[in-house]
Order: C-alpha cells, then structure tokens, then sequence
C-alpha cells in the first residue's frame, strides 16, 4: 500500500496523530529490533510458543456468521477457521532437505514437541515425508507451520537475507536477531545455515514479486516488514512467500495466504481488525488482504492505532509469541517476544 493510501486511511478515521513507521535518515530506515535483546534470552533458555485451542465451535453460532452482531467466537471462526485453511502452495520434501541439511535437527525438533505429548501425523509427514502436498494451517498446527517456514526463511539462500536490513551495520551483525540466534533446534551454529542452502531457487521475476510483497506484509509483534525478518513471524513469513513465488504464485494469492497464517499466528489482533472493519460497515470476506497486511493494520505501531479506534474485547485465543512452538495446552499468553 502506497503511503499516500495509508495517509488517507488514518486522516479519515481521526485526527489523532499517528507516527510512520518509516523515519527519516536512510540508516533509520527499520525499527531497531527488540529482538535483538530478547534473542540472547532465548539462547539460555526456551520460550515456548503456541497456537493450539479448542476447535469446537457452537453451529448455531456459525450460523450466525450470516447476519446480526457476531460474537468474539463466531468473528474467531470467520478470521482463522476451525476447519482451516488450504495454503496454495505445495510443501513436497522440504522438511526432509532441511533435517539432512542440518537446517533442523529432528532429534532435537522431535524431542521438543514429545514434551508436550508428541508430534502429529501430519507434522510428522511434513518433516519426513518425500511426498506431501499443499499445506493446511489450522488452530492446532499454526506453531508448527510457523517453525517449519522460519526453518525455511532461514536456511534457503536469498538476496533479502544477504543485502537486506539484516545485514544493515547499525544491528551489529545478523547474528544478533531472534529470528536467526533464537532458531536453537539446528545441527551447530543457525548461522552456519543462514541463506546458506538452495531449497528452492528463484527466477528475477519471482525474487523481485518476493521483495515487493515483503515491503508491504508486516506483523503485529514488531514494527518492521518481512523485508527485515527479524523474529520468527517475519522469518516464516519470507520462507511462505518464497515458497509460493517458486510455484506459480500470483500476487493476489500470496497477499490472500499471507493474511490467513497471520490471522492463525496472531488471532485475537485479527479478530480486534475485523471488528474495526465490521464497525465501518465492511465484512471481513470483503477486505483487501494487501491492504490489511500493510503497516496501517498489522505493524505493532498499526494495530495499537486500530485498537484505539475498537471497542475493548477480552482475548480467547493464546496468540503471538516468537518461539519455537512445542504443542504446549492452550495458556494465556502475552503477544511478543522472539524466541524458540
């Protein structure tokens, strides 16, 4: 979204000031991570994310989907269904490339999960089968898919990890990140696997619609774009876009995915967004998903912005961390941070 467009969005709503995400000076171009705090936190110990809750959902409150004021547990089904949701990208054998690569080291992936009662069948399949087909996010998954794309976002070798704000001096070395010291599940050092690996390799074409989507696609947690990939949403989000870019992908369908694995990953901060968007008379099947992954809706600064703007609602769903998921009981838990 061009920064006239989000210009005009926050002056329609009100006349409260909002700071742009963008500062001035070319070496302030990024929000100084406070990843790079939280990584080495991370390093000595594990922060564990989830994403799993109870998928039951009442059918006459489904129902209610058609009409009328939705509740907190009817908006949730529409923004992250308990069914889930069918990726347009295919996941083939990456899990198998990454654990013989060492980008992911299954006994200690395996190992991490089995201490909150084993990983599924179809985690399993993703990380060993040679065959798998699209992926499908659901409530249960969601912390999975995220570690699976951040392993992928780092290891496999691209420009944006090489010539991007990664790299930017000011940070002190890519090394300093959540996203890249807080992947601790790797055979050695993560940095040993950082854009080191030619998973899936892209065309010009496809690495510049990569770039161009990455600018505009922010998370809740943090205050840059996947460009900057600082934490892990950020990681796993580059990961999915390359993914889709390799296979055909186009534009509109990686805006589309990139809104549905954010509104797994960060539920509630969704939720607040669609009834921002249903107050002004607009159903959330009929949002511009480009527009809503743009900084004025999902950037940390963004969404603090929404919420002032949307009545208070208490969160139902544990959502947003930045750690390695281990399948950990529905828990309460503060958005933020970036570790494994």
């Amino acid at each position: 979204m061009e920064n006239k467009d989000v210009e005009q969005i926050m002056e329609a709503d009100q006349d409260t000031e909002y700071a742009d995400t963008e500062p001035e000076k070319p070496k302030r171009d990024y929000v100084l991570p406070a990843s790079i705090l939280i990584s080495t936190l991370v390093l000595s110990g594990v922060w564990l994310y989830t994403a799993s809750l109870n998928a039951e959902r009442n059918t006459a409150d489904i129902n209610a989907l058609q009409g009328g004021a939705q509740t907190a547990d009817v908006l949730g089904e529409t923004i992250a269904p308990s069914a889930g949701v069918t990726l347009p990208v295919r996941w083939g054998d990456l899990g198998r490339k990454m654990t013989a690569a060492g980008v992911i080291d299954e006994p200690q992936f395996t190992a991490l999960y089995t201490q909150r009662g084993g990983l599924d069948a179809t985690t399993l399949s993703l990380l060993n089968s040679p065959d798998n087909g699209n992926l499908v996010i659901t409530r249960e998954n969601a912390g999975a898919i995220l570690n699976l794309l951040w392993a992928f976002g780092l290891g496999n070798k691209n420009p944006i990890l090489e010539r991007g704000p990664m790299q930017d001096p000011q940070y002190g070395g890519a090394e300093r990140f959540a996203s890249t010291g807080g992947w601790t599940i790797a055979r050695g050092n993560p940095m040993d696997h950082y854009s080191a690996h030619q998973f899936v390799p892209l065309t010009a074409d496809q690495q510049s619609l990569v770039e161009k989507l990455a600018k505009n696609i922010y998370r809740p947690c943090c205050g840059n774009s996947t460009y900057f990939p600082d934490c892990n949403h950020g990681m796993a989000m580059l990961g999915l876009l390359e993914l889709m870019a390799s296979q055909g992908a186009t534009e509109g369908e990686m805006y589309q995915a990139a809104l549905a694995v954010n509104s797994y990953w960060f539920p509630d901060t969704y939720r607040t967004i669609a009834r921002y968007f249903e107050q002004k008379g607009t159903r959330w099947a009929a949002v511009d998903p480009r527009e809503v992954v743009g900084a004025a809706y999902s950037s940390a600064q963004g969404y603090a912005r929404i919420q002032t703007l949307t009545a208070p609602e208490p969160a139902t769903q544990p959502q947003g961390g930045c750690a390695v998921d281990a399948g950990q009981p529905p828990a309460p838990q503060q958005q933020g941070g970036c570790g494994i």
